[in-house]
C-alpha cells in the first residue's frame, strides 16, 4: 500500500517531465532548405513554396475559428481539442482567430500538431483583437484609440503598444488586428472610437507609434506581434456615416489625407500586415482594387507583408457589391488584385473548391496564388514561427496585467482627458465643496470601450470619486433615469436626483453614450443626447447649483444646450480600466488636464462632414445656425494659463528640398503646474491645386511650473510641404507658407511665414 502511494505520488512529476520534454525536445535535423534558419527569408519562402501542393497553398490563405481547434469557454479557449487534428489535417492551415487562449499551453499544443503532424510542418498564425489592450481575459486595457489620440503623446502610445504586444505574445498570439488608421470625418459612424481622430498628421504619428510598439525591435522576439493597420483605405467617411457604405473620392484627396496615414505606418512604422476595407472606393471594392493593393501599397510603398480581408469583405463582392458572379469569380478577382487571406468569407471546402475552379478556368493565374501564399509564409518566417514555434509558458505570470502595465494605463487615461469648458473655475472641486451629487447611470458604468477584454470592468466614476474624495467630501449617487419605460418610475428617479443635488454643494452629471449607441455597426442618424439625458440635465441645471458635466462617449456629440448652459464640461471618452480613477483625479485637481480634442465637435449633423483642415470654399454657412464648430479640433483647457511669445522661423527662405526650424516660447502664467500641447499649423498660400485652410504639421507637450517658461522647437521637413499637383506628382511648390502656432486649431497665438524658392 505504501509502495502504491509512493508510486502514485511520482505520477504528476513524471507527467510534468514528459510535457516539458515534449515542448523542448531537440529540433529535428534540417531536411530541406526552408528549415534552415541561417538562410535568407526569401530563399526559405521560395524553397517551401516549391514543395507545396495546390491544396496546401490554398489552406495557407484560409482562416479558422477558435472553436475548430480548441475547447472554448465562452470567449476564451480553455484547452486543446482533438478537433484541431481534423481541422489541421496533414496539409496545415493558415491562421486561427477568435481563440483567445487562457494560457500558452493551448496555442503550444495546437502549434505542436501543425509543426509535427503535417507534411511540411508549416506553423499556424494566431490572430486576435487588441486595439487598446489584448481582448483576452484579464488583460491590461488602455483608453480607446480616440482617447489615446487626445493625449497627443506618441511616446505613451508606443508604450501601450509594447504592453499589448507583450501580453498577446505571451499567449502565443502573434498578430493583432490593428491599429485603425481611418480618418473619421463623419462622427455618425459608429467606429470613431477605434480611430486616432480626423487629422492625417496626428493619426499618422499615433499610428506609427502604435505599430512600432506592437512590432518591437524584431518580430521574432517573444514580446512582438505583427501589426495590421486597417481599414485600407478611405473607410472613415462612408456615405451618411453608415459602416461599409460607398466612399466617393478622387485620387488626389485620397492620397493627400487618407492614404498618407497608411503610407506612414508602412514606411516609417514598418507595418507588415494590412486589412482591406469592406467598402468600395470610387466604384471598386477595396478587396478588388489592384491600384490600391498592388500599385500603391506594394510598388510605391514597398510593402512586404500580407493583406487580410475584413470579415466577409470578399463575399460582399458577390452578395453586396455585385461585381462577381460566383465564389470562384470573387476569389479570382481579389487574389489577382493583391489580397492574400480570407476572413471567414467562405466555408473551408467551398473556399478551396472555388480557388481550384478559378485556377482551372484560368480566371486565377498560378502565379497570383503563389504570390499570395508567399506573402503569408514570409510573415510566418519573420515572426520566427518556423524556428521557435512554442511560447515559454512562464512568461504569462511575468508580463500579464502587471502593476507597471496598469500604471501606464492610468497615465494614458489621465493625459487623454480634455477640459472643454470651465467658467468661473468651477473645477477642480475646491476645499469649500463638502458634498457632491454624482448623477446619471453612466457614472456607474464600468464599460471599457469597444474591442476590449469581454469580461473586464473599469472603475466607475462614482466609485473612484468616493474612493479619492477623502473624509472631507461626501459623495452620493443617484441615477436620475433608468431603462424602465414607465413614466412613474422615470419621474421618481428624476426627482430623487434633483433632491440629492439640492442637498449638495456641486453636481457632477455624467452624460454621453450607452454601449447600445456606439461601436461597430452602431451608426447614428443624430449626435444629440437621448431624451432621458436631456430631461435629466435640464432638471439638474434648474436647481441653480453649480454643475459640471463629464462626457462618457466614443464620438463627438452635438451638445449645444449643455455647452451654453453648463459652466464646466469634461471630455473623458472611454478610458479603459483606470478611467474612473483618472476622471476623479481631474475633478479633484490631483491631475491638471492636458488633453486636446482629436476631432471637431459639430453643432449639428447638418454641418457634416465637418473637420478643421477643410478646403477654402467649404464654409458651412447656413441661415439657421452658427457656422463655427461647437468645440474645435485641438481644443482643451487647463487649470492654469499659458502665454506664447517669440516665434522664430529659420531660415526665412529655403530650397525645395530644405527644412525650416520653428520655435516658440511658452510661459505658465497661472498658479499651478500644467502641461500644454503646443500645435503647429501651416497654410500653403498659393498652389497649383486647392489646399486646406490649415494643416497640422507638428505638436509637442511641455510641462511648466507656475511662472516657468520653456522653448518648444519644431523641424518642418520638405516632405510635409508636398502636395499632389495637377499631374498627380508629389512635389514641393515655390511660394509663401504661413505658420500658425497655438493652443488649438482656432486658438492661434503666434503667426509668421517662410518662403520656398
Amino acid at each position: 500500500m505504501n509502495f502504491l502511494k509512493k508510486k502514485n505520488a511520482f505520477i504528476p512529476m513524471i507527467l510534468l517531465i514528459m510535457a516539458f520534454c515534449s515542448f523542448n525536445k531537440p529540433k529535428a535535423p534540417i531536411k530541406y532548405p526552408y528549415q534552415n534558419a541561417a538562410l535568407p527569408v526569401e530563399k526559405r519562402v521560395t524553397d517551401l513554396l516549391s514543395r507545396m501542393t495546390t491544396t496546401e497553398k490554398i489552406r495557407q490563405l484560409d482562416m479558422y475559428w477558435g472553436h475548430e481547434v480548441a475547447n472554448m469557454q465562452g470567449h476564451e479557449a480553455a484547452s486543446y481539442s482533438d478537433s484541431a487534428r481534423i481541422s489541421i489535417g496533414t496539409e496545415g492551415i493558415g491562421s486561427v482567430h477568435d481563440l483567445y487562449p487562457l494560457t500558452a499551453d493551448v496555442t503550444n499544443q495546437i502549434q505542436r500538431y501543425a509543426v509535427e503532424h503535417t507534411r511540411l510542418g508549416i506553423p499556424v498564425l494566431f490572430i486576435e483583437e487588441g486595439l487598446h489592450g489584448y481582448e483576452g481575459l484579464g488583460s491590461t486595457t488602455f483608453p480607446v484609440p480616440i482617447a489615446l489620440a487626445g493625449a497627443w503623446d506618441t511616446a505613451l502610445v508606443r508604450k501601450a503598444g509594447r504592453i499589448i504586444a507583450t501580453e498577446m505574445r505571451a499567449h502565443g498570439v502573434a498578430m493583432v488586428l490593428g491599429p485603425v488608421l481611418c480618418l473619421p470625418r463623419d462622427p455618425r459612424w459608429g467606429r470613431v472610437e477605434e480611430t486616432y481622430g480626423e487629422d492625417p498628421y496626428l493619426a499618422a504619428a499615433n499610428g506609427v507609434a502604435m505599430v512600432k510598439g506592437l512590432q518591437g525591435s524584431k518580430l521574432s522576439n517573444p514580446d512582438a506581434v505583427l501589426a495590421e493597420p486597417k481599414h485600407f483605405a478611405v473607410h472613415g467617411i462612408p456615405e451618411a456615416g453608415s459602416n461599409t457604405a460607398p466612399v466617393n473620392m478622387g485620387e488626389r484627396e485620397a492620397r493627400s489625407s487618407f492614404l498618407y496615414v497608411f503610407e506612414k505606418a508602412v514606411k516609417e512604422g514598418g507595418a507588415l500586415g494590412m486589412m482591406a476595407a469592406y467598402s468600395e472606393l470610387d466604384g471598386i471594392p477595396c478587396v478588388d482594387n489592384k491600384w490600391l493593393l498592388k500599385d500603391v501599397l506594394r510598388k510605391e510603398w514597398g510593402f512586404k507583408g500580407f493583406v487580410l480581408s475584413d470579415l466577409g469583405a470578399i463575399k460582399m463582392s458577390l452578395t453586396s457589391h455585385h461585381i462577381a458572379a460566383s465564389p470562384a469569380d470573387a476569389l479570382a478577382q481579389t487574389l489577382t488584385a493583391g489580397l492574400d487571406m480570407q476572413f471567414y468569407d467562405f466555408p473551408h471546402a467551398e473556399f478551396s473548391d472555388a480557388i481550384i475552379k478559378a485556377l482551372k478556368s484560368k480566371q486565377l493565374a498560378v502565379s497570383e496564388l503563389n504570390r499570395a501564399v508567399s506573402d503569408v509564409l514570409r510573415i510566418k518566417f519573420m515572426l520566427g514561427l518556423f524556428d521557435h514555434p512554442y511560447i515559454d509558458q512562464s512568461l504569462l505570470k511575468k508580463v500579464y496585467h502587471t502593476d507597471a502595465n496598469r500604471q501606464v494605463a492610468l497615465k494614458a487615461a489621465q493625459e487623454s482627458i480634455s477640459l472643454l469648458k470651465n467658467d468661473h473655475s468651477l473645477l477642480p472641486l475646491s476645499a469649500n465643496v463638502h458634498s457632491v451629487a454624482v448623477i446619471g447611470p453612466l457614472a456607474a458604468s464600468t464599460y471599457l470601450g469597444g474591442y476590449a477584454n469581454k469580461d473586464g470592468k473599469g472603475v466607475a466614476i462614482v466609485d473612484a470619486l468616493m474612493q479619492k474624495a477623502g473624509n472631507d467630501m461626501k459623495v452620493e449617487y443617484e441615477a436620475g433615469y433608468s431603462a424602465d419605460t414607465s413614466a412613474e418610475k422615470q419621474n421618481g428617479s428624476l426627482q430623487k436626483a434633483v433632491n440629492l443635488v439640492n442637498q449638495s454643494d456641486v453636481a457632477i452629471v455624467v452624460l454621453g453614450e450607452d454601449i447600445g449607441e456606439v461601436g461597430e455597426g452602431k451608426d447614428r442618424s443624430n449626435l444629440e443626447l437621448n431624451q432621458k439625458q436631456t430631461r435629466l440635465i435640464e432638471a439638474i441645471q434648474k436647481t441653480g447649483k453649480p454643475v459640471a458635466v463629464v462626457l462618457f462617449n466614443g464620438r463627438p456629440l452635438c451638445i449645444n444646450w449643455v455647452a451654453k448652459k453648463i459652466p464646466a464640461i469634461v471630455e473623458s471618452w472611454f478610458l479603459g480600466e483606470t478611467g474612473g480613477l483618472a476622471i476623479a483625479d481631474v475633478l479633484l485637481g490631483k491631475i491638471n488636464p492636458s488633453g486636446k480634442l482629436p476631432m471637431t465637435f459639430p453643432r449639428s449633423v447638418g454641418q457634416l462632414p465637418y473637420y478643421y483642415n477643410h478646403k477654402p470654399t467649404s464654409r458651412h454657412v447656413y441661415v439657421d445656425q452658427d457656422t463655427s464648430a461647437l468645440f474645435p479640433f485641438g481644443h482643451g483647457l487647463s487649470y492654469t494659463s499659458f502665454e506664447y511669445s517669440n516665434l522664430t522661423i529659420t531660415p526665412a527662405h529655403l530650397p525645395l528640398n530644405g527644412s525650416a526650424n520653428i520655435s516658440v516660447t511658452v510661459k505658465n502664467t497661472g498658479k499651478v503646474e500644467g502641461t500644454e500641447v503646443v500645435q503647429l499649423y501651416i497654410r500653403d498660400i498659393v498652389a497649383s491645386v486647392t489646399t486646406p485652410v490649415k494643416s497640422l504639421k507638428g505638436f509637442s507637450r511641455i510641462s511648466l511650473k507656475p511662472g516657468e517658461s520653456g522653448k518648444v522647437q519644431f523641424k518642418l521637413n520638405h516632405e510635409e510641404l508636398m502636395i499632389w499637383n495637377r499631374q498627380m506628382k508629389q512635389v514641393v511648390e515655390p511660394g509663401e507658407f504661413r505658420v500658425m502656432v497655438g493652443s488649438s486649431s482656432e486658438d492661434i497665438r503666434q503667426r509668421g511665414s517662410f518662403y520656398v524658392r
